[in-house]
């Protein structure tokens, strides 16, 4: 089976044509039965472990899987199919078996002490012993200490988490493409622009029917929501939409999420407890720069009191302005569309107008020119490789000649693809025991509307946001100087500290010297105006305070989910809960947001969602060093790179944090960003 095989072969990039869903239990019970020998036999040795025999040959070993598992893991996200998914599956409790069986083995518990008590320990430098550090909690958080069968009711749980968090995922894939609605007559789609209208005509053509063809996929989902003049159609997709993958709706009880979303709570309340966590969001910070459930919750509050009357004052003016157009019973269907009207009423500029100024190509050629100005790196577009779409661009970070890493691009919205943005490290970068050096490689993925009507991709700038936005997680994968896998790139950053990279690169989309370098009319070239600049600028803080009250709402819920599941609240109460609290619009009693809230029950964020709040107050002043001395300072952009995306997870975020800007992380910074401070006002 090897030699057939393309994942238990050798290679730089994966050979993503050629893996096959047979390709992949074999592959992975090879691995790991190879692992466990090797495992087995370092430990069987009577010298004292060293940081070569140790450490780098468990790199070795966490490699060869990871160069195996993260094509998998990949393409099952980006191009799912019932074979893929079920040769994921049947992989993920053989997986979380092998990781326990590395969390609960004392021998190598014991040979990570021993080390870190060694001579040798005492030349290591500061990544190093970040690693030893983070080895050894990892140990305690996977129940080294426990006994026996506790330890293998931690077995238990981890494996039923990794099947029911992969099945939450899957479901809400399958409910998200299980609803369309196809549309005969044109005038029922009166308001959408024409670059909607003509990529729902291709969604129609690629199904074989006539007309036009309305998806769940984010794209079209926001066309209806923002355009459409058909309130009844409106109402109709948002219904579809809100309530996917759960007990309401049109497709009510298919693919339900809502008893996973209890079993996983479940399970992780369970989890904490074992490791003697009051709580699942005890245990989460226990690896997190937050130190306290409370510190978390005052900060979400605090925040919250600070928007609440920002957001109250938005709403009044949306119904006053919807009272206008004659409507006087706003409901959620409607939020997206009369903002949107107001905004172009209020500002004469839309997310349409912008969208002719920001085709792809100049968007990135410009966030490249940025990123080389501010970095010192060129980046520049590889052809020939292997890829799993035709769409899928490959680009290389280069710094002065040499080679830094390499990052895919798919960036369009499709059938069978997870839906939302992210980055994942497909490579990490580190140095092998015999003295190679690995370099870094990233997917970055988004799901914008793709190229239409012979027109290329064109962007709305919420777009070109999301784009800087992953760019941002992609760079701190990258850049990374540090040549020990287990802290470099993003690997050991708390994960509430994670987001600062990602969000601080959103601040060059609203930057007027940035914006001249990434817009660009997709049919003359010329730059975005100065009229529009300014009405552009003038809208950005538009309705800040619902956009934040609605953050701080997914991120109460969460927490608070968390540290307080088994008190008798189903989920929903919970959410309701949060909104009597934080919330100023109510959406209807039928929507069941939590069943396709993927951050938090099937991606990274249990516990964690605040992050995006915590790391946007770092990311804010971190930028005000750059408004300080120039949005593009290279010495302030060198800076930033060497302490921030250069050292990955070698030292705790706040001291990074403190040597960039020379002291701890002010709120101010991020109220004035947003408007909702006395200066801004």
């Amino acid at each position: 089976m090897t030699a057939e095989n393309p994942l238990l072969q050798s290679f730089d990039l994966p050979p993503y044509s050629a893996i096959k869903p047979e390709h992949v239990e074999p592959a992975v019970d090879a691995i790991l039965a190879d692992n466990r020998a090797a495992i087995a036999a370092l430990l069987d040795t009577p010298s004292a472990p060293s940081w070569s025999s140790l450490v780098l040959a468990l790199d070795e070993l966490g490699a060869r899987l990871g160069q195996a598992w993260s094509p998998v893991s990949h393409l099952n996200a980006v191009c799912n199919s019932a074979e893929l998914r079920s040769a994921y599956e049947a992989c993920l409790p053989k997986l979380s078996e092998y990781y326990t069986e590395m969390g609960q083995n004392r021998a190598l518990f014991q040979a990570y002490e021993a080390l870190a008590n060694s001579p040798e320990a005492a030349g290591f430098d500061v990544a190093q012993k970040t690693i030893l550090e983070h080895t050894l909690r990892d140990f305690r958080l996977s129940g080294i200490d426990l006994p026996p069968a506790e330890q293998k009711r931690y077995g238990e749980i981890q494996m039923k988490l990794s099947e029911l968090t992969s099945t939450f995922s899957n479901q809400l894939l399958d409910a998200t493409q299980a609803w369309t609605k196809q549309i005969d007559d044109e005038a029922q789609l009166a308001g959408l622009t024409d670059s909607a209208k003509a990529q729902m005509k291709q969604a129609a053509e690629a199904k074989g029917v006539e007309g036009w063809l309305i998806s769940l996929e984010f794209p079209s989902y926001y066309a209806v929501m923002t355009y459409a003049d058909d309130r009844a159609l409106r109402e109709e997709v948002y219904t579809a939409y809100c309530t996917r993958a759960s007990d309401q709706g049109p497709n009510a009880g298919q693919n339900d999420n809502g008893p996973l979303m209890e079993q996983i709570l479940d399970l992780r309340q369970e989890l904490a407890r074992l490791l003697g966590f009051g709580s699942y969001a005890e245990l989460s910070l226990a690896s997190k720069m937050a130190e306290s459930t409370d510190q978390v919750l005052s900060f979400l509050r605090d925040l919250g009191v600070r928007g609440k009357p920002f957001a109250e004052q938005d709403l009044a003016e949306l119904k006053a302005f919807a009272a206008e157009q004659g409507l006087h019973d706003l409901q959620s269907w409607d939020v997206g569309y009369y903002s949107e009207k107001l905004r172009e009423q209020r500002y004469s500029i839309s997310q349409e107008i912008l969208r002719a100024y920001f085709p792809i190509d100049k968007v990135l050629s410009g966030l490249f020119v940025i990123v080389e100005r501010l970095y010192g790196i060129q980046i520049a577009e590889l052809k020939g490789f292997d890829s799993w779409h035709p769409d899928v661009r490959l680009f290389e970070i280069r710094e002065n000649g040499e080679h830094v890493g390499r990052f895919f691009f798919d960036l369009y919205a499709r059938a069978n693809k997870r839906g939302g943005a992210w980055m994942d490290g497909a490579r990490d970068k580190r140095r092998t025991a015999g003295g190679e050096l690995i370099s870094p490689v990233a997917n970055l993925v988004c799901n914008f509307t793709p190229a239409v009507g012979g027109k290329p991709a064109l962007l709305t700038h919420d777009e070109v946001t999301t784009l800087f936005h992953e760019f941002g997680h992609g760079l701190h994968h990258l850049l990374t100087r540090v040549e020990h896998a287990g802290v470099s790139g993003i690997n050991g950053v708390a994960w509430d500290a994670v987001e600062l990279p990602s969000q601080f690169m959103e601040n060059w989309c609203w930057e007027p010297e940035g914006l001249a370098l990434i817009s660009g009319h997709y049919q003359t070239g010329e730059a975005l105006p100065q009229a529009l600049l300014d009405k552009m600028l003038a809208a950005k803080n538009f309705q800040s305070g619902l956009m934040m009250v609605r953050q701080i709402e997914f991120s109460l819920f969460d927490f608070e989910l968390h540290a307080t599941h088994g008190d008798g609240r189903s989920v929903l109460e919970v959410l309701e809960g949060i909104r009597d609290e934080v919330s100023v619009l109510r959406p209807p009693a039928f929507n069941r947001f939590a069943n396709s809230f993927a951050h938090i029950f099937a991606g990274g964020y249990a516990a964690g969602y605040y992050s995006y709040k915590w790391a946007e107050v770092l990311s804010a002043d971190a930028f005000s060093r750059f408004e300080e001395e120039g949005v593009f300072n290279g010495e302030t952009g060198r800076a930033f790179r060497e302490a921030i995306l250069a050292r990955g997870g070698s030292q705790a975020p706040m001291v990074l944090f403190v040597d960039f800007r020379g002291r701890e992380p002010s709120i101010d910074a991020l109220l004035r960003h947003l408007g909702l401070s006395a200066e801004a006002a």
